[in-house]
């Protein structure tokens, strides 16, 4: 009479082995599931910030810094930034006329028929443009990083200037709109003191701006710096410009 109770504690058993298998198995399935679907958001959010970054430097090294203008300012030893009402857009004087910018340097005002070459983003006293066609690249949405004498007379300081020039380089797309280039005593007054490095840009948009002339925005820094760049940029993008298709 025992083996019917011995059929059913096996069956029991049985069941029981059965029961656990299939628990662990369910738990091993929502472990992959899971763990998969992170890679597949991971695979998601890189191909996005590639597409979105790989042919605009401004966005990578903003991404790198990763703090506000005021953030990365406060670490070159910047002012805060000036903004002004602008004048002088599509106010061409003849190639060679010599023009008088009160602001030094200007971030607006006439210029040029033509602008600087896209192509160069880092220029020396021995081959920079003229200030006046220059001008015309500010129109265009373009930053310039002005640097003075202090900085061109020392070697390191010129270096970090091309360095974060270099990224820029060989960039096709319109947003990379950036120029670095000296100013010296023949073009105008210096800058503030203490400081050796002049951001400015050419906004078509913005609190101080005029409807048709925009708005000049100028950041004066002690030293140079890439974050600085990077964020004055993500303030200040080249599409916000009143000829920004303007190479």
């Amino acid at each position: 009479m025992a083996k019917p109770k011995k059929n059913d504690d096996r069956r029991a058993r049985v069941e029981a082995m059965r029961r656990e298998a299939q628990r662990v198995e369910r738990r091993r399935t929502l472990v992959v599931v899971g763990v998969c679907a992170l890679v597949a958001v991971a695979i998601i959010a890189t191909t996005a910030y590639y597409l979105v970054t790989q042919d605009d430097p401004a966005a990578t090294a903003a991404s790198v810094d990763g703090g506000s203008l005021g953030d990365a300012a406060q670490t070159a030893g910047c002012d805060n930034v000036v903004l002004r009402a602008a004048e002088g857009s599509s106010d061409h004087l003849s190639q060679g006329t010599a023009i008088d910018y009160t602001e030094a340097p200007p971030a607006f005002g006439q210029h040029w028929p033509a602008p600087a070459d896209f192509a160069r983003k880092f220029y020396t006293v021995a081959d920079r443009p003229p200030v006046e066609q220059l001008v015309h690249n500010l129109e265009h949405g373009y930053t310039i990083l002005w640097y003075d004498s202090t900085i061109a007379d020392d070697p390191d300081a010129l270096a970090q200037v091309e360095a974060i020039a270099q990224p820029f380089e060989g960039q096709q797309d319109l947003a990379a709109k950036f120029i670095a280039v000296p100013w010296t005593s023949e073009d105008g007054e210096p800058f503030p003191a203490g400081k050796h490095v002049a951001l400015t840009h050419w906004s078509a948009e913005g609190e101080s701006a005029v409807s048709g002339q925009g708005q000049g925005a100028w950041l004066y820094c002690a030293e140079p710096g890439a974050d600085v760049v990077s964020a004055f940029m993500a303030e200040f993008p080249s599409s916000d410009a009143l000829e920004p298709q303007g190479a």
